[in-house]
C-alpha cells in the first residue's frame, strides 16, 4: 500500500469515526459513500468490499444521526467507547494509564492534537487522523510506532464490538471496512504490534 493510499484510508476512516455524519468534515464522505463512489478506489480492495456497498447504501428505521449520537455519544451507556484506555485499563476508564502513556509519546515527538472539549487523545478516530497527519508529514517512523503502541493493540477487540452491535447498517458496514483496512496495515508493519491485555 502506497503512503497516498494509507493517508487517504486512514484521514476517510478517521473523519467518519471521530466527527457527527452531518458535520462539514464528515458529511461529503457519508454522501460519497452513500452514493458508491468509494468501493473502485479504496485499498485493500477486492470482493470483500462487494457486501459493504449494500451497507453503506441500505436504508434504516433509525437515521444516521440517531444512530452516531448512540454509538459515540450517550446519554446511554456506549455499546463499544472509542477511547483506548476503556478496553486497555484494568478499570476501564477515560484517561486511564494508556491514555497517559500516549500523552508522554505525543510529546516526546513533538505531536499536539486538538480534541473536542476535554476528550481524551486516545479516540479511535482522533488516532486514525493522527496517523494520517503522520503520513501527510513524513514521518512513518512514528506512524508506525503510534500503530503498533497505541492503536493496534486494541482496535481489533473495539471494532468486532463496534460491528456487533452497531445496528445500523451504515456503521456496520464502516466497521467492517475498518476492520479490512486496519488488518491490511497490520500484516505491512515492519515493527511487531505490542501485545497488551484487554479488560472488554
Amino acid at each position: 500500500m502506497s503512503d497516498a493510499t494509507f493517508l487517504v484510508t486512514a484521514r476517510v476512516l478517521g473523519a467518519l469515526f471521530y466527527y457527527p455524519p452531518d458535520s462539514p468534515q464528515a458529511a461529503s464522505l457519508v454522501a460519497a459513500f452513500r452514493n458508491n463512489c468509494w468501493a473502485d478506489d479504496w485499498q485493500p480492495g477486492g470482493p470483500a468490499l462487494a457486501p459493504l456497498r449494500a451497507g453503506f447504501c441500505a436504508d434504516s428505521d433509525e437515521s444516521l444521526e440517531e444512530a452516531w449520537q448512540r454509538l459515540f455519544i450517550g446519554p446511554w451507556a456506549l455499546p463499544a467507547p472509542p477511547w483506548g484506555s476503556v478496553w486497555l485499563d484494568k478499570e476501564s476508564v477515560l484517561f486511564g494509564e494508556s491514555t497517559l502513556a500516549l500523552r508522554q509519546w505525543m510529546r516526546e515527538h513533538n505531536i499536539v492534537f486538538d480534541t473536542r472539549q476535554n476528550e481524551p487523545e486516545d479516540h479511535f478516530g482522533a488516532l486514525l487522523l493522527m496517523v494520517a497527519w503522520l503520513t501527510e508529514q513524513g514521518n512513518l517512523a512514528a506512524r508506525d510506532a503510534l500503530l503498533a503502541w497505541h492503536l493496534l493493540p486494541w482496535s481489533a477487540r473495539f471494532l468486532e464490538v463496534f460491528t456487533g452491535n452497531a445496528q445500523h447498517p451504515f456503521w456496520r458496514s464502516l466497521g467492517q471496512l475498518a476492520q479490512l483496512t486496519l488488518s491490511e496495515w497490520q500484516s505491512q508493519l515492519l515493527m511487531p504490534v505490542a501485545q497488551k491485555p484487554l479488560f472488554r
